[in-house]
């Protein structure tokens, strides 16, 4: 108390539980029966073992050629419970959507107008192509890295204008950019040897990601570059793929042994990622954390200050209350090796006061 007036200061609010992601690619084959749809669902089981919160897919959905007469055959069969609303004819959908495909080559083979029955199936945010969605610490961003995307697919196209700006003002403090055809990859028929995905060679890192997912090449690899991860998730059921020698600048890991799926697991502070074989055998896995933002209060002159400490080079949003729901931006810093003394513009000797950081990437 000081002055009549008590505050009360809160740190970094945390997730409880993590959010859980399944990461799938490249997997849409099961119209194709015997194998194909054998290793489409060992690994439909696999993810839907994890309970997963929602499903996100690195492209290819529905092969061979995106054609409405395969399209419930090749996802519905596996994934009905997370589509909403689901018209398909294997059961219910879920009361909300929790898949959040992005498009491949083979959901639009010969122009635009192919991807007519993916657009139909799902219900997606935006214009459906590309899209945001925010779910508790994490927000994911789809794009589009076929440059027959009507907003094309350079660095400077409309699309990544979109997703520059949409990266940039998440305040999420997680964001995570997914698409189909990765520029960093050894992959043998689709590797950065043939140039074929230069145009995705976005300053993704830059702009605000936190990580990057990626398809096309039928196996698994995490490249390692422009302070990224860059992981292709391509062994969901359809062919295996092989690696050409040496390997891609940065490539961390590489295997293709059997098919498997991406686990993703986020709090506000943590992302843990694995990438486990339809064996559950954990293949690779990497940690990114974030140190919760730590606020100490002084005064000066009758007046509040805030002392914050947080991860060098992270940003966090101070924020204050007169409860503990009504929240109230009024400072964004990035931290560094020392404290960071914040004033508020808006105390006037409120009876209760409440403080939090929440920080964002």
């Amino acid at each position: 108390m000081l002055g009549g007036c008590l505050l009360l200061v809160t740190g970094a609010l945390s997730a409880a539980t993590p959010i859980t992601i399944g990461i799938i690619g490249d997997y849409g084959a099961a119209y194709a029966g015997g194998a194909s749809a054998a290793n489409e669902q060992a690994v439909a089981d696999l993810v839907k073992g994890w309970n997963p919160d929602f499903i996100m897919t690195t492209g290819d959905n529905n092969y061979p050629n995106g054609e409405a007469s395969n399209i419930d055959t090749n996802i519905g069969q596996f994934f009905h419970e997370y589509i909403y609303p689901y018209l398909g004819t294997f059961g219910s959908g879920a009361t909300s959507n929790r898949f959040f495909p992005s498009i491949g080559n083979h959901d639009w083979p010969f122009g635009v107008s192919y991807l007519a029955p993916y657009l139909d199936y799902f219900t997606l945010p935006g214009n459906e192509r590309y899209y945001s969605y925010r779910d508790g610490p994490v927000e994911i961003f789809a794009v589009v890295s076929d440059q027959q995307e009507p907003d094309g697919a350079t660095p400077t196209s409309t699309q990544a204008l979109w997703l520059s700006n949409a990266l940039a003002s998440s305040t999420a403090p997680w964001r995570v950019v997914y698409f189909h055809e990765c520029p960093y990859s050894s992959g043998l028929l689709h590797g950065s040897y043939t140039h074929q995905a230069d145009n995705m060679l976005w300053p993704l890192q830059g702009w605000g990601a936190s990580a990057i997912f990626a398809g096309h090449n039928h196996l698994y690899e995490r490249v390692y570059t422009n302070d990224l991860n860059y992981t292709t998730i391509g062994l969901g059921g359809d062919r295996i793929d092989g690696f050409y020698s040496p390997p891609v600048a940065g490539s961390l890991v590489r295997y293709n042994a059997t098919y498997g799926a991406g686990r993703l697991a986020v709090t506000e502070t943590n992302f843990v990622f694995q990438f486990i074989n339809i064996l559950g055998e954990v293949i690779d896995s990497y940690t990114l954390e974030a140190m919760p933002a730590l606020l100490a209060l002084r005064w000066s002159d009758r007046q509040p200050q805030l002392d914050l400490r947080g991860t060098p080079g992270r940003r966090y949003i101070i924020e204050a209350a007169m409860n503990l729901s009504d929240w109230v931006a009024f400072s964004t810093n990035t931290a560094g090796p020392g404290v960071i003394t914040v004033l508020d513009p808006g105390f006037n000797n409120q009876p209760t006061r409440f403080y939090r950081a929440v920080n964002v990437r």
